[in-house]
């Protein structure tokens, strides 16, 4: 009889951890729609995201603009799930020593992905917003030199 209730209890922890393990992978699931090669076309330069997904808990992207041949901004980005928390981890070419800057989510839906870091100097908030016609609007927020400032990039799927 001890044995097995011992088994039962083996076995229930075993389902247990399964189901969570599952669930937090899950989490990053909804985040789908930002899998593909996004683009903003501007007098100004054109405006690239192109998102991967490397395994069931991490997507990958390489953000860049460029104007006329040069690169005016090189971001590589990194979306991972760790535990029940979805981050989004930013490496700006050329700005806090190379090393990623982590924003982790305050709000995930179906159609919008919230990130925020009130200790980044700018920005402190960034969201991605899932629009019709295969359009994706990226939106960086927050206090700059003290004064609110916002910018919003419309782009198009590829």
């Amino acid at each position: 009889m001890f044995q097995k209730i011992t088994l039962l209890v083996l076995l229930a922890a075993v389902v247990s951890c399964q189901k969570k393990e599952s669930v937090e992978k899950d989490k990053i699931k909804i985040a789908d729609w930002l899998i593909g090669n996004w683009e903003n076309k501007s007098p100004d330069g054109v405006l690239t995201e192109n998102w991967i997904k490397l395994n069931d808990s991490t997507f990958s992207a390489a953000s860049y603009f460029i104007k006329g041949k040069d690169t005016l901004h090189l971001e590589n980005i990194v979306l991972a799930q760790k535990g029940e928390t979805l981050t989004y981890f930013a490496t700006v070419k050329g700005q806090n020593d190379d090393k990623p800057v982590a924003f982790p989510s305050t709000a995930e839906s179906d159609k919008q992905l919230v990130f925020e870091n009130p200790k980044h100097d700018y920005p402190q908030k960034i969201t991605y917003t899932k629009g019709a016609d295969n359009t994706l609007t990226a939106e960086i927020s927050g206090n700059l030199q003290g004064k609110v400032s916002s910018e919003k990039f419309v782009m198009t799927k590829k």
